[in-house]
Formats: C-alpha cells, structure tokens, sequence
C-alpha cells in the first residue's frame, strides 16, 4: 500500500486515525497500541503477506536479545553467568546482518562468485522484503543502545509498535529506540491535537505534492535516459543527470514529509531527514542535510566504533572510505552502489585534508563543484549498470554529439561546420518539447535553492485561511494526478 494511493488516504489511514482515538476515549490504552501495531502488520502485509512472518519473528529475536541484556545485571541464574553482554550484542548483529545479507546480497555474492571461480551456480532470485533494510538498521541500533544500558523501559508491545509503527516501516526515518518510546507512553499522545492534525495533513500534502507532481515528472525524464535512450545528446544527457537528481530528492523528501506528517497524526513526532541538502557548500555540510537519520546511524553505529577521527589521520581516512563503502553497498546490491559509496567516501576525505590546510572558496564556486559532485555521483547510484551509466556520463562530456533547438538554426548556422546539429534537441527523453524539460529543470533548481523546506515550514505555521488554502491546493493537485502504480525509490533500498 502505497501513502500516494486511494486505498491509503480515503481507507486505510482514517479508519486507523478513527479507531485509534476512539478506543483512547474509551481509555483503552493497551488497546489502541495494539491496534496500531495490528493497523501497521495490516499495511506491511499489503504488499506480500508471505513476510509477516519474517518481520515478526526479527522483532521477537531482536526484543528478546535486547531485554536479556537490560536484564542480565539484575538476573544470577547460571545460564546467563556463561552469557556475557558482548557476545549477545554480538550475536544479535551478526544475525541481522545475515538475515539481511541473505536477502539483499545472495544474489549478488553468487553472480560474483561465478565470475571469479567460473563456476554455474544458479541465482535464487529472491525477492526483497519491503523495508529490510531499515527495520534491520532500526533494530541493530536497539541493539547497541541495549548494550550500552541506554533502554531502560522494556515493554513487548511498545517495541513492536516502534519497529512497525507503519509511517516509517518501509523507507524510514530511521529510529533511536530511546526517542520514540517516551512518545507512544505519552498521555498527550492519546487525545486528539488538533495543531498536529493541522500540521500533519499540511506536511503530508507537501510530500504527495512533492512525489505525484514533481518527482513522477522527472522519473520520466530520467527512466527514458537511464534505461530506454540507446544514445543522448549532450543536452539529453545532462537532462537525464539532473532530472534524476531532482526526482530522487523530491521523491524520498516527499515520503518523508508524508511519514512524518502522518505520525504527527498519531502526536507521535519522528526526526527529521532533510535539511535542504542541495544547498551545500561541500561535501560534509551535504551529509548533515541529507537522509541525516541514516547519516547519524552510520556514524554512531559504525564510524565511531571503528575509531572515527580519535586515532591518526590515515585511520581516521580509512574509517571514512569503510563506512560509506558499507553505506553504499546499504542502499543496493551492485557494483554501482559501492562505487558511488567510494567516491562519496573519497570525496569526505579530500574535504578533511582541503580543511586542514586552511583552503576556502567562494561561497558560489564551493556550491556549484559540491552540486555537480553529487549530481554526477548520482549516475552510478541511478543506473542499473555500467554501461547504463558510462552511456550518460560519456555523453555529458562530449562536444560532438550537440544539438540545439531547430529554430536556432537561421541564425547560429555557422555552428554548422563545428559538427553543431540543429533538430528536436530532447528527442531521446520526451515525447513532447525539449523545452518542457527546460522549465522543470528550473523549478526544480529554484525549489531546492529558494524556497524554505518543511523543516523551516512548520516553524512558521499557523493554522489560518492562508495555510488551509495552500493545503487545499496542494492535495487537490496531487489528487488529480494520481494514477496507476508510482511506488517510491527508497521502498527498493
């Protein structure tokens, strides 16, 4: 079930928000809880119901590791004596990473094997659990923070309804157990707000409207580039890069405006995931804007456990290329994936040296090399192979395949002997104008670059005229375009 679907804004989630605070009226607490857990289960078993059992027993193994070692200072049976924290912290890990492993890179380690060996192992094409990847992630962090006495309220329940509290099951934000839990106990949290309410449908028109208008818009653009277009024109090729760009950032920020809009229903607040990220000035500043609650679990989970920046310079390099490597090989199985990792790693690591020595650039010049960087590196994230991608990146540097509007001919034909071609200059991408391309292009430059984020939205809201206008406008634009299956990148990560 997808947030930008019928069956979810006219069924699924009013009958979930009614019945919520109804049974809180009737102070059926544990009742309501349930209920969301049972409404959340419901919508993760919508796409394939084969596994619910999976996801069920993942939070029955992760509860029960993290409990036991919540409880173990205070338990004296033997069995838990041979036991140490350690090693069940360990163990727990070690089993979500290969139940994870298992399903996003068997396939993957196979093919690879196959090549290396020259052996004819057959692929077992399994298909990825929506959302593995970020309940995983989720769930190893409970982990940790059981590990480091950080959980100090234990309950079955709230921690299911943590892990499957349905806004951020499939593609985040990624969850601190210790931010959440405080929140689903809260007496507030069980009468109707109706500031939230406001907030939340008016955040979570922003995101449909970011994801149905915008980013469906570019994913044309951008899949007729990457997978259909055999050649590109340099302009075609910069349109495919950028288009891409755009609908990635509008597609993933609009999920979660949507998310966060609709646990602000619930009085539930989930942590912010986007700070308008194209405005940065370097590479570390892009990483503090960007899928931020990702950037802070690899950080806390994995570069400072490996040392992060305590120990000598090589090392603290090398924590950096090591954690975006992992991060990288996070997002999808392929080559692709970890080479991007390597670059953006790589990319951290000349910032930190660039920084010690003191060097500065104009504010401009450091946001235009720091936006082409990622809009580049987004290539390798985006194709489905190196061909794919080497086909729109060699077109993009290339001056002998230009074409320019038709009716430029008349009066730029000297170009003509510099091998400038004069003809339908985005033929390969779209159907209609290259022009079109051109006007959304710009929307998307002076969306990203001008105009204040969600963040800084509802800092300033007021639930007046004014607002409750734009949220009209907004959804009932968003409603029109809705059609057929659009289902978000990140449920594919």
């Amino acid at each position: 079930m997808l947030f930008n679907s019928y069956e979810f804004i006219f069924l699924f989630l009013p009958a979930t928000f009614f019945i919520f605070f109804w049974l809180n009226t009737k102070r059926l607490i544990q009742t309501s809880k349930a209920w969301l857990v049972f409404a959340s289960l419901f919508f993760y078993s919508w796409w394939n119901i084969i596994y619910l059992p999976l996801i069920l027993a993942s939070i029955l193994f992760n509860f029960s590791i993290g409990s036991t070692m919540t409880k173990m200072d205070k338990i004296q049976a033997k069995t838990c004596k041979k036991i140490s924290r350690k090693t069940l912290v360990v163990f727990g890990i070690i089993s979500n990473i290969l139940l994870l492993g298992y399903f996003k890179y068997m396939d993957f380690f196979i093919a690879n094997t196959n090549t290396l060996l020259n052996t004819q192992w057959d692929l077992i094409h399994l298909v990825l659990p929506l959302g593995i990847s970020f309940f995983t992630f989720t769930q190893i962090a409970y982990l940790v923070d059981a590990y480091r006495n950080d959980v100090k309220e234990m309950d079955y329940l709230n921690y299911t309804l943590f892990v499957t509290f349905f806004p951020h099951l499939l593609a985040g934000p990624i969850l601190h157990h210790k931010e959440m839990m405080p929140q689903f106990d809260s007496v507030k949290s069980k009468a109707l707000n109706y500031k939230n309410i406001s907030i939340g449908l008016f955040l979570f028109s922003i995101g449909l409207f970011k994801k149905a208008i915008v980013a469906d818009t570019f994913a044309v653009w951008a899949t007729n580039g990457f997978d259909v277009a055999i050649t590109l024109n340099l302009f075609e090729a910069w349109a495919t890069s950028l288009s891409y760009t755009f609908q990635l950032y509008f597609d993933f920020s609009g999920y979660t405006d949507m998310a966060i809009g609709i646990a602000l229903l619930f009085n539930i607040r989930l942590p912010e995931n986007f700070n308008s990220p194209y405005k940065a000035t370097n590479i570390q500043d892009f990483w503090r804007r960007w899928h931020i609650t990702l950037g802070r679990f690899l950080k806390d989970y994995l570069y400072i456990p490996l040392g992060g920046n305590k120990k000598s310079e090589l090392r603290t390099y090398a924590n950096l290329l090591i954690t975006f490597i992992i991060g990288g090989l996070w997002h999808g199985a392929g080559w692709t994936f970890i080479f991007w990792g390597v670059l953006h790693g790589s990319a951290l690591v000349i910032h930190r040296i660039w920084s010690k020595f003191g060097f500065n650039l104009q504010k401009g010049i450091a946001w235009f090399i720091t936006f082409n960087f990622i809009n580049i590196t987004w290539i390798f994230f985006r194709a489905n192979t190196w061909h794919d991608a080497l086909k729109v990146l060699q077109s993009m540097f290339s001056l002998t395949n230009i074409v320019l509007p038709e009716h430029l001919a008349i009066r730029l034909n000297f170009l003509h002997k510099y091998g400038i071609k004069f003809n339908d200059f985005a033929s390969n991408i779209t159907f209609n104008t290259g022009t079109e391309v051109i006007v959304w292009l710009i929307i998307g430059f002076v969306s990203v670059l001008f105009f204040k984020n969600s963040t800084e939205k509802i800092k300033l809201f007021k639930p007046d005229f004014s607002y409750g206008f734009l949220l009209v406008i907004l959804f009932t634009i968003s409603f029109y375009k809705l059609s057929g299956y659009s289902e978000f990148i990140y449920f594919r990560f």
